[in-house]
């Protein structure tokens, strides 16, 4: 019945729609369990673990989404690097290791509303945005560049620049400031870490 009501969504004759589907669903589920645990979670150390399956499950959706070289350095500089410095700095802080029953505090319910809020938001913007957007069907041919716009087809164009050379001339060219200034901002980060665990 479930497969039938996915086959229902991307169409009868299209077994790549259907596949799509369901790709994105198994991947999807543990990555909503593993983002509900980081933030109901007692356990920091533990909170971070979590944090990986989320990051893991994002680069599993790029893969679906054949970017490969982004997914390749999610795991790289997210998983490899984002989540050893969140270590770093629990271990650093010297904060709470076990369960701490005080941790959740007694506003949370703000930061909750304010997540609902963003959560509207970025699914409206998301939709508004790339509603009309297809996944591209053919996954050994590139993603063309350029602008795209409401309704725009991402099929592979095998005349387009391959999405690695996309993506580079990307980061070191349009967003080459904000690539550096993330870096700048993480190393800023460990930083301040250190000063606070050795205030001696």
């Amino acid at each position: 019945m479930v497969l039938a009501a996915i086959s229902g969504l991307g169409g009868a004759d299209d077994p790549i729609n259907v596949s799509q589907t369901v790709g994105f669903g198994v991947i999807a589920v543990p990555m909503v369990v593993g983002a509900l645990r980081v933030v109901t979670t007692r356990n920091v150390v533990h909170a971070a673990m979590w944090l990986v399956l989320v990051l893991a499950g994002a680069a599993a959706q790029y893969v679906l989404l054949a970017a490969e070289f982004v997914a390749v350095a999610q795991v790289l500089v997210y998983i490899g690097a984002v989540i050893v410095l969140f270590l770093f700095g629990v271990m650093l802080t010297r904060a709470s290791l076990g369960t701490d029953a005080e941790l959740t505090r007694k506003n949370w319910y703000g930061g909750a509303f304010v997540a609902v809020v963003m959560l509207g938001l970025l699914s409206f913007s998301l939709i508004d945005s790339f509603g009309e957007v297809k996944v591209p069907e053919e996954r050994g041919t590139a993603i063309a560049t350029g602008t795209l716009g409401a309704g725009d087809d991402l099929a592979g164009d095998p005349t387009g620049t391959s999405n690695t050379a996309a993506v580079s001339d990307s980061i070191f060219s349009e967003y080459l400031v904000a690539f550096e200034v993330v870096s700048v901002l993480l190393t800023a980060a460990l930083i301040g870490a250190i000063v606070i665990a050795r205030k001696d």
